[in-house]
């Protein structure tokens, strides 16, 4: 059976995750400590008890979910053996998933993606002032229909798909006004709901242009090898291993857009017939369904997941 890790992205955070992982294993708890640590705060003070406001703050919410899905996955390394390298053919994460995946994948260190990810978050809420970008949520609406809405809707301003995550749910991202007249658009097309999402910021599009060359500064210093499985990047949807391109594609992915129903697809095509989703929540795992129905997804994220999956393995 071929397998691969995913791990999610920005939205998946919530006060008191990783909290059982830490309270019932040390190596859990040495995770977080080490974020703290390279952080220079007590990141996961915030993560076990909140405020809910205060994690999702980007700056605060990309790390956290990086530790919490790195924490998890440290125990089903030291308690259960599971070796990255030996069994599992791919790692991919949505959005800043990625660089945990690169961490999970040895390329990155946890302190170094701790960093990265905190330059990352202050960068990308820093790169368009409150209130001026919006995302939205088109429903019933492949990539194809999106991409021509959001052209509409743009005219003089900025508006693009951010991400494709699985037929029927694409997102489109840009200057707010632009985003409104998108929604409108999709609802005059049948869109079965088009809405605000609740963002601090635009993400993936070219309005992120600012947070890309903070980015690009940050990566060229930061220590980055080859994984020891390869990563399916957002914004190829194919396997990388080369650093200096690894690196390239995250500065890209700032303001690209996430192809994550092609990312699953392109699994799915090299034989991965089981995918553990490892982090907060079920957000893959419920994508993943409607992506590649026949590939069979186990999340997990708390200890009775892990009893589950000592038992399917």
């Amino acid at each position: 059976m071929k397998k691969a890790l995913l791990f999610p992205g920005q939205g998946s955070q919530s006060a008191g995750m990783g909290r059982e992982m830490a309270e019932n294993f040390a190596c859990a708890r040495q995770v977080f400590e080490e974020v703290d640590a390279a952080l220079g705060e007590n990141l996961s003070d915030i993560i076990f008890n909140g405020p809910q406001e205060q994690l999702t703050l980007t700056e605060n919410a990309q790390p956290a979910i990086m530790a919490t899905s790195i924490a998890v996955l440290r125990v089903l390394q030291v308690e259960h053996g599971f070796d990255v390298s030996k069994q599992s053919a791919f790692v991919a994460g949505h959005s800043l998933g990625e660089y945990t995946a690169l961490c999970a994948a040895g390329a990155l260190t946890l302190t170094d993606a701790a960093r990265l990810l905190r330059v990352r978050g202050k960068a990308m809420q820093k790169s368009v002032p409150a209130g001026r970008g919006a995302m939205a949520a088109l429903l019933s609406v492949d990539y194809v229909a999106a991409a021509v809405i959001a052209a509409e809707a743009a005219q003089d301003e900025v508006c693009t798909v951010a991400n494709d995550n699985a037929p029927g749910q694409v997102v489109v991202s840009g200057t707010k006004t632009a985003v409104e007249r998108a929604i409108e658009i999709a609802k005059g097309k049948g869109a079965k709901r088009a809405v605000l999402l609740d963002v601090s910021a635009p993400f993936h599009c070219p309005l992120m242009a600012p947070a890309a060359g903070i980015m690009a500064e940050a990566l060229s210093v930061a220590r980055l090898s080859a994984p020891c499985v390869p990563v399916v990047a957002n914004v190829t949807a194919s396997a990388e291993s080369d650093p200096a391109t690894i690196r390239r594609l995250l500065v890209d992915q700032v303001t690209g857009m996430v192809r994550w129903r092609e990312s699953v697809q392109y699994l799915a095509a090299q034989g991965v017939t089981r995918a553990l989703e490892i982090g907060n929540g079920k957000v893959l795992s419920g994508l993943n369904k409607r992506i590649a129905p026949d590939m069979e997804t186990l999340a997990i994220g708390t200890p009775a997941d892990l009893e589950v999956f000592a038992r399917v393995e």
